[in-house]
């Protein structure tokens, strides 16, 4: 299937919009139209690409800023949802572990003083500036969900169309959701699916997102629009399902010979993963995994773990794994239709 920037249609009014590379920050949304309605799946890591997207699904379809009526946050990143505040007439909706997590989480004003301070930072400023520069955190006010929902399911309506939400974490995050369209056989998986790309665990345990995994692959789905990456089918579920099982059975055998999470990760022969984009994404998954063995609920260093990132990609990159970072693709365009070619 093609992998180029901007909005694809997939079959029966819904639609993937898509931004390559796929590295970091730059997400995948959806939009499932039916009648004189509209769900969108995700907003983006800014305002300037989420109205850039805005602007694409309403010259291609109709509906945009002002018609979509609902939004479904698949989790609480802000790849995911810092664009939110621009869906002016929409009620957001979320599980209840997505909201707690908004929240929690750091906030675009964080992000953007951070961003701020990046080159007082040595190394770990350069990897920040290689991985959130292009963003404009500046002036984003997050927008929370306006309805939530506990428990593992949700059901909603799209004109005659029912859309399912299927709530799988903690996994990647607290509150991991899919986004299932039975009768078109099509899934919004937010990142509990990247393609391509090196998956990472925030939250775990690992083996809740490996059981996702399994739940996906005996869905009755042909068309999977991953939070990260190209349009896949169940092939690229199980890729995604063979990485997060070969780094829990290697993080736990270091364990058991007295490694800690970070000699683990330095540790670990990537093998045929290494050609995957950006694979120093393992010392967050390997200290997942330790945190849950050594029952370790204590708050995380998030700085101390893009530290540890940065170390293994300069690392990874004089070995010749991963793939170079590209600049941002040139502006969105829309496509009316997919071709299913894999």
């Amino acid at each position: 299937m093609r992998f180029e920037k901007g909005l694809q249609q997939i079959g029966n009014g819904n639609y993937a919009y898509l931004q390559p590379s796929g590295t970091w920050g730059y997400n995948n949304a959806g939009l499932i139209i039916d009648g004189d309605q509209a769900l969108l799946v995700d907003t983006l890591f800014d305002e300037r690409l989420t109205a850039e997207m805005l602007a694409v699904m309403k010259d291609a379809t109709g509906f945009g800023a002002g018609e979509i009526g609902q939004l479904v946050n698949t989790h609480a990143n802000g790849d995911h949802t810092f664009g939110n505040r621009l869906l002016t007439e929409a009620r957001i909706i979320a599980s209840a572990a997505t909201d707690h997590e908004m929240k929690e989480d750091a906030p675009p004003e964080m992000l953007a003083a951070l961003m701020g301070q990046t080159s007082q930072m040595g190394p770990l400023g350069v990897y920040l500036e290689e991985i959130f520069g292009a963003f404009d955190f500046a002036g984003v006010k997050l927008r929370l969900p306006d309805e939530t929902f506990a428990g593992g399911a949700r059901t909603l309506k799209v004109g005659d169309k029912t859309v399912e939400l299927i709530v799988v974490g903690p996994a990647h995050t607290g509150g991991d959701t899919l986004v299932h369209v039975p009768e078109d056989r099509i899934l919004y998986t937010g990142d509990i699916l990247f393609i391509d790309g090196t998956p990472i665990s925030w939250s775990g345990p690992v083996r809740n997102w490996i059981a996702a995994c399994d739940r996906m692959l005996a869905m009755d789905v042909d068309l999977i629009v991953p939070g990260h990456g190209p349009m896949t089918d169940k092939r690229g579920v199980q890729a995604n399902r063979d990485y997060l099982a070969f780094v829990e059975t290697e993080a736990k055998r270091r364990h058991a010979a007295g490694m800690d999470s970070w000699e683990a990760a330095q540790d670990i022969s990537l093998g045929a993963f290494g050609a995957l984009e950006d694979p120093e994404r393992i010392a967050v998954t390997v200290d997942t995994i330790y945190r849950e063995l050594n029952g370790d609920t204590s708050a995380r260093d998030v700085m101390e773990m893009f530290g540890r990132m940065a170390t293994l990609d300069r690392r990874y990159r004089a070995e010749g794994l991963g793939k170079p970072r590209v600049p941002p693709p040139p502006p969105a365009t829309a496509h009316t239709n997919c071709d299913h070619a894999h």
